[in-house]
């Protein structure tokens, strides 16, 4: 199976704090999918686990790339993640 991969610079307030890495966490476990979360300077965590994400300390600015296995739901789910972490 393939992969589908994303980068997206973080738009949020404060970076990936909290908030916004809990409704990430929400999104994947809802899809029932894994999606790995990598950092620019290649560190990466499972987007379902809101500390791992956290511990990665992602500032606003930052570009990080998703990665989700091809499905008929996977290019949704990487626009409803992207718009946690990029909003408009």
């Amino acid at each position: 199976m393939s992969t589908l991969r994303r980068r997206v610079v973080v738009g949020v307030d404060d970076g990936a704090h909290a908030r916004p890495v809990a409704e990430l966490a929400r999104l994947v476990q809802a899809h029932d999918s894994r999606v790995v979360l990598s950092t620019g300077s290649g560190e990466s965590a499972d987007l379902s686990s809101v500390l791992a994400v956290m511990d990665l300390a992602i500032a606003t600015g930052d570009e990080v790339t998703l990665e989700v296995a091809d499905s008929p739901a996977a290019h949704a789910l990487l626009d409803a993640l992207e718009a946690v972490l990029s909003p408009s």
